[in-house]
């Protein structure tokens, strides 16, 4: 129930993060940093009688009709409920707190801030492997039919969008744009490295039994087990490796610490984990 909970209100705090973003960074100042929204902003600009929110709704069914036609029903309801939320968010953030201009005459700061706001917003979105829609289709379909890797195709995808609002708004903002598309995807990567960031921890102790029981008992993680041979004393020790993530580390600092003062402990970061409970493994 408790993880249930946790992944409904990732799903709407990130959508809200981003559309704080669009509604507050982006459409004051007409950039169109890629995406749905950005889309949304060009259109705003040629129909401004229908607002942006209602736009990236539009936007977004239209993909996701695309979608369904080319790839047939396989997008995960996740990423269908929360584009869904981010176009209505955007569209009440606009209805309860309309905007008339930039919060400031320095765009490159307010996109700076902006982008690191939305970005946040994402990697919670897709932390829970989720996203918002939008270019992620455009690339599934780049991927299907033109084997473009699913990275490259939303960069350039995002970028196209980015360079084709110098056509609505002019090249000095359209520069941002395409600079905003950059910033985001490299503060989303920085992100989800520190909200998924794993650590493999290699322990020499002679309280070992304790040492695994604790990491298996009360943890709950597992463990590997190889046995060393010192090279000054040719003793043989038993060396557990396990994999954690920053809070069990932690915790299992405190305890050797408490068990054995002359462990041996030593630690990586991991930047990808593949295969049983951790990141699937994808064969295709």
């Amino acid at each position: 129930m408790n993880k249930h909970l946790k992944t409904l209100l990732f799903l709407h705090v990130g959508p809200l993060f981003v559309a704080i973003h669009v509604h507050f960074f982006l459409s004051p100042n007409s950039l169109a940093t890629g995406g749905v929204s950005g889309l949304s902003i060009i259109l705003n600009d040629v129909f401004p009688m229908v607002s942006i929110g209602v736009l990236m709704l539009i936007v977004n069914l239209l993909l996701f009709v695309v979608g369904f036609l080319l790839l047939g029903f396989g997008f995960g309801a996740k990423t269908i409920y929360t584009s869904v939320m981010l176009s209505v968010m955007v569209w009440l953030l606009g209805a309860l707190f309309p905007i008339s201009g930039p919060i400031s005459e320095d765009i490159l700061i307010q996109l700076i801030i902006g982008q690191c706001i939305a970005a946040l917003g994402m990697a919670l979105v897709f932390n829970q492997r989720a996203s918002t829609g939008g270019t992620d289709i455009i690339a599934l379909i780049l991927n299907k039919y033109f084997s473009v890797d699913m990275g490259r195709g939303v960069l350039l995808a995002d970028i196209f969008i980015a360079l084709s609002s110098i056509l609505v708004f002019g090249p000095e903002v359209g520069m941002y744009a395409v600079f905003g598309v950059i910033l985001n995807g490299l503060v989303i990567d920085y992100v989800l490295q520190q909200v998924n960031e794993m650590r493999e921890v290699v322990i020499i102790s002679s309280e070992s039994d304790q040492i695994r029981s604790y990491i298996v008992g009360q943890l709950g993680r597992g463990a590997t087990i190889h046995y060393a041979k010192g090279a000054f004393t040719s003793d043989e020790k038993e060396v557990i490796t396990t994999i954690l993530n920053k809070k069990d580390f932690s915790k299992l600092k405190k305890f050797i610490g408490a068990t054995d003062e002359q462990a041996f402990i030593t630690v990586h970061n991991m930047k990808e984990i593949l295969g049983q409970n951790f990141k699937q493994l994808v064969t295709k």
